[in-house]
């Protein structure tokens, strides 16, 4: 079996880099907005404005969590850590699950009091001017966490993301509340657009929840790049067949075993050689990835349980 430790490439290195900047742009970020939304919500006392106060306000506890997780889930692997620390992005995204759906409740729970007692909205173009001023900022921050996201992969960052997009509709429809309130008059317009918000918040906790749960229940890597791996394994000339492939994700580092089926008549070292062949090209498929083969003989029965 080769278990040889994989080293760190430029690229893994960067990828770190990227993702520890992506947090501290995440929590810088969330603690601008939620001075400048407070701000808003008080000259405002707009119900849909304390619904994106509040969503700040769970984004950047939700992001304080993501910086500390993601430091976490980079160090290396140790003693006590074989598999190095990745799963901390699952725990991470795990938080932010909690942390969403308890801004979801509270912005419900606003929304219905204004729906059963409707009040005006004041100081409309100052909290449409702040709304206008977070969508621009937020996008410039979604941006580079698309960019982070698709170099590396991180759970605990799309989690993150996938709140600031969220945002970029909220404030959106926020602005729609205080327009269409303070120009005609739909009074009922900006507890309805906060309930709506509380479904979209919800929503993106379960999509949060079920990453999460993937990656701590070592879910198989998706079924296309499982058979790329069987291709990739098949197309050398020595492998007479596989068996027990097993795969999964832990932060950014993928993990790939397998048992090849070689001719039984080669030696030890021929064996040894093309196992290291097979592992070099599927790690050349998978950057970064831990790939742990054994050699089997062709045609030998093994009382191996099957997953594929």
């Amino acid at each position: 079996m080769n278990a040889d430790t994989t080293p760190v490439s430029p690229e893994s290195r960067t990828n770190s880099n990227l993702m520890r900047w992506a947090t501290y742009a995440s929590l810088t970020v969330a603690i601008t907005l939620i001075g400048t939304k407070l701000y808003a919500w008080t000259l405002t006392e707009s119900v849909a404005m304390l619904s994106t106060l509040v969503d700040s306000l769970l984004d950047g506890a939700a992001s304080l969590v993501t910086l500390f997780a993601v430091r976490h889930s980079l160090t290396p692997a140790d003693r006590e850590h074989r598999f190095g620390h990745g799963k901390a992005e699952a725990l991470a995204a795990l938080a932010q699950a909690a942390f969403v759906a308890g801004s979801a409740i509270v912005v419900l729970f606003h929304a219905i009091e204004r729906l059963l007692h409707p009040a005006a909205i004041k100081n409309m173009e100052t909290g449409v001017a702040i709304m206008i001023f977070s969508i621009v900022l937020t996008l410039f921050l979604v941006i580079f966490q698309t960019y982070v996201v698709k170099k590396s992969g991180s759970v605990a960052i799309t989690a993150d993301s996938l709140h600031y997009k969220g945002d970029l509709l909220i404030n959106c429809a926020v602005i729609g509340a205080l327009v269409g309130h303070a120009y005609f008059s739909w009074d009922l317009l900006d507890p309805l657009i906060g309930a709506a918000i509380t479904g979209y918040l919800l929503f993106g906790a379960w999509r949060i929840l079920g990453d999460a749960l993937d990656m701590l229940m070592d879910r198989e890597l998706p079924s296309e790049e499982r058979r790329q791996v069987e291709d990739i394994v098949m197309a050398h000339e020595s492998v007479l067949d596989l068996h027990e492939l097993r795969t999964r994700r832990s932060g950014q580092d993928v993990f790939i075993q397998l048992h090849l089926e070689l001719d039984p008549n080669i030696t030890l070292m021929e064996a040894h050689v093309i196992s290291d062949d097979v592992e070099r090209l599927v790690r050349d498929a998978f950057k970064g990835a831990e790939v742990l083969i054994h050699q089997d003989p062709a045609g030998i029965f093994e009382a191996h349980a099957q997953h594929d």
